[in-house]
């Protein structure tokens, strides 16, 4: 058995086996320490690649599992207990998963925090982890040396202990600490959420939760023998950690990684990585990463000589809106070399449930139902203005263990078909807030969690409409940001995360619209005449006039994992931190 194990690891290039010969669980255990014993007895593992696809390391989960105990008798020994809060920067590498496993062994919470990457600055970053330090109260946190400069800073202003990874492998690892025992209902982590900036809120996830969380992503995506997993996702964020990195531990899938970073620089590298690995079969996206291999392509040769994506059974989509119009715009431009729409798997889901709310069954693909707007906004139908529609994606079924509902805002459950808040209810939703007691009774009641987003269910299925905390409400009507800003991306220069719609108080206290735009052009009269055409776009497709600014390009704010943050726009632009191009006189 061994020695098969030994050849198939060869002629993959050293990395790990996609199936090691073991009967299989589906995250069918009491804890993430009890997953990672059992995933470690086999030979399958993480595999980490540099930008231009190469292995560079492959981790099985033997040695995880190796490593994550010296980690843990390391914190026990430095003092740290059961329910005390590591701190660590999540990049993605072996250093950060046996941190990450060895502070679960230790009973202690380890809490991923994001990378620069995501941020504007090195003050800006500096404030960022000193916000997120402040709100998690850690006892330590933990930092590639590269990065040393600004997690010191962050650690000293809030107090806390900092340690490179590198610094702290030196340590003492005694042989004879005890670790504790874990139950199903201990913490297992705190989750940040993507938009906790000014105002964090760290999701407090136990063991239950975890993998209940993770056997229904198994059970949702049918993943079966021979299944293999792919990714650039962050870790920081909760379909990089929950979805690429603990499900492929708890449910033994040797999974293969980009760094988010080399992904940025070199996208169509996530594309090779499939192509070269042949049990590739499971990879996750949000919309903006298909939307930019797509562009991509379009200057390049034919897919077909260079990919092979015949082999990707579930091309998860998730974590922002899903555009169909992207969707259709990645097939396109990879359907010769092999690439089936049917692949595509819509998903919906948050931090605040561990992950997953819905998955639509495999190879059902991208469904879409025209919504028209009016139904969205809750206004009138009989007007003058002629009908408009917006297509809103099927985000599949509740998972497994997982209800829905859909709620007015006074918690009356509406029935099929109308827009309300979505609300769900099921083993994988959080604990609390970490020491927010007030904000976790203001989205829990009863086990229901109220997510904050707005939709509908139909046959079944689950439809997202948006945030309702982004809702644009003029004169007493709901405009949707995103029908304005599709509305800009229309125009030619113009894509997705662009464009920010948020309202506004004029200095005469009316509320308006305003929308800012990435611009890239210096010249003063081309500024002056898309100032114009963009004003003109929004009033012909939402019949309002909005304040139109244009900004220069990588201006607009995002979250951790990428998406557009219109609340933290609105705020740098009120501020003056956002400065718009001067109109010419």
């Amino acid at each position: 058995m061994l020695d098969k194990v030994a050849d198939r690891s060869k002629d993959a290039g050293g990395a790990t086996p996609t199936d090691d010969g073991r009967v299989r669980r589906y995250a069918d255990f009491a804890t993430l320490v009890e997953a990672l014993d059992f995933a470690a007895d086999g030979a399958c593992g993480l595999n980490f690649h540099d930008p231009r696809g190469q292995l560079t390391r492959a981790y099985t989960y033997a040695e995880l599992r190796d490593d994550a105990r010296d980690v843990a008798r390391r914190l026990i020994a430095a003092g740290v207990a059961p329910g005390d809060r590591i701190a660590m920067l999540a990049e993605t590498g072996p250093d950060f998963a046996a941190l990450f496993f060895g502070t679960v062994v230790a009973g202690a919470w380890p809490v991923p925090l994001p990378l620069p990457t995501s941020f504007g600055g090195r003050d800006s970053y500096i404030e960022q982890l000193a916000v997120q330090l402040g709100s998690s109260d850690p006892r330590m946190l933990f930092y590639p040396a590269e990065l040393a400069t600004m997690a010191a800073a962050a650690a000293d202003r809030c107090g806390v202990e900092g340690l490179s990874w590198e610094a702290f492998a030196t340590r003492d690892a005694p042989a004879d600490i005890v670790f504790p025992p874990a139950a199903s209902s201990d913490i297992a982590y705190l989750q940040y959420s993507s938009g906790s900036t000014r105002f964090p809120h760290g999701v407090a996830v136990t063991h239950e939760a975890l993998l209940s969380n993770l056997a229904a992503h198994s059970i949702g995506m049918e993943v079966r023998p021979g299944d293999r997993c792919v990714s650039w996702l962050p870790w920081y964020h909760d379909m990089g950690l929950v979805g690429c990195l603990l499900s492929p531990v708890a449910n033994q899938v040797s999974a293969d990684y980009l760094k988010t970073e080399d992904f940025a620089r070199r996208p169509l590298a996530w594309l090779d990585l499939i192509s070269r690995n042949p049990g590739t079969t499971l990879s996750y996206s949000p919309t903006f990463g298909y939307d930019i291999c797509a562009r991509r392509m379009s200057s390049q040769t034919r897919a077909s000589d260079r990919f092979d994506l015949s082999r990707w059974r579930v091309a998860g989509n998730g974590a922002d809106m899903i555009r169909p119009d992207v969707m259709q715009s990645f097939v396109d431009a990879f359907a010769t070399a092999g690439f089936q729409a049917s692949a595509f798997l819509p998903s919906y889901g948050l931090a605040e449930a561990t992950l997953a709310v819905s998955i639509m069954p495999p190879g059902e693909g991208i469904v879409v139902e025209l919504v028209e707007e009016t139904e969205l906004s809750g206004g009138d139908a009989a007007c003058d203005r002629p009908q408009r529609y917006r297509a809103i994606v099927n985000c599949g079924r509740p998972a497994l263990g997982m209800e829905i509902q859909i709620r007015e805002e006074d918690g009356a459950v509406l029935p099929d078909r109308a827009i309300g808040k979505v609300w769900c209810r099921g083993a994988s939703v959080m604990h609390s807030y970490f020491r927010d007691p007030e904000a976790t009774s203001a989205c829990l009641v009863d086990g229901w969690l109220d997510t904050g987003d707005m939709g509908y269910l139909s046959d079944g299925y689950v439809y997202i409409v948006g945030r309702a905390k982004d809702m644009i409400i003029i004169n007493g009507k709901n405009h949707w940001p995103q029908d304005i800003e599709w509305a800009v991306e229309q125009l030619p220069g113009f894509k997705a995360g662009d464009i920010a719609a948020f309202a506004i108080t004029t200095p005469g206290g009316e509320e308006t619209p305003a929308v800012l735009v990435q611009c890239r052009t210096s010249d003063n009269g081309e500024r002056a005449r898309l100032r114009e055409e963009i004003r003109d776009r929004v009033r012909a497709i939402t019949g309002m006039n909005c304040v139109i600014e244009l900004v220069p390009p990588k201006t607009l704010p995002r979250t951790s994992s990428g998406k557009l943050s219109r609340a933290k726009a609105r705020n740098l632009y009120l501020s003056g931190e956002i400065q718009p191009y001067a109109v010419a006189a």
